[in-house]
């Protein structure tokens, strides 16, 4: 994998991943941003969320279950020092299906922070990471 970030002016910046996608930086005017772009930090945690969302749907439909929508909510703490770094992520998981079994939900949750989600697994050596869910009937 590789990604190129290209600074742009003040403190905005565009990243471009290998793929060939882009997605524009920047940092909140105390900081010389503009606010016109997501900062690195919440960028992190969307790559999270994202990475583990995308275990659970998939394992889930392995399982023949009948997924209708994920969303998956992501709140973090930092430390309040600098670096100011990231203390604890939680990510709670709302998945709608027709028939969902709250345990095959528990079951992809699961594996996903324990096996597949490395993006998780890789902030979990220095964060502490913890997921739940709700399951929403349709």
């Amino acid at each position: 994998m590789q990604a190129t970030i290209k600074w742009v002016d003040g403190m905005m910046f565009v990243g471009e991943t290998g793929s060939g996608h882009a997605i524009v930086m920047d940092g909140p005017p105390d900081h010389g941003g503009r606010n016109m772009g997501i900062r690195p930090l919440e960028l992190l945690l969307l790559g999270v969320g994202s990475c583990s969302s995308i275990d659970v749907v998939q394992i889930l439909q392995k399982g023949r279950n009948n997924v209708t929508d994920c969303v998956t909510e992501v709140t973090a703490e930092r430390v309040d020092a600098i670096p100011s770094v990231f203390s604890k992520i939680h990510l709670h998981f709302i998945v709608s299906g027709k028939d969902l079994k709250a345990a095959a939900v528990e079951r992809a949750v699961k594996l996903s922070a324990e096996k597949y989600c490395s993006a998780s697994i890789m902030l979990g050596k220095a964060v502490d990471i913890t997921h739940d869910f709700e399951v929403i009937e349709v």
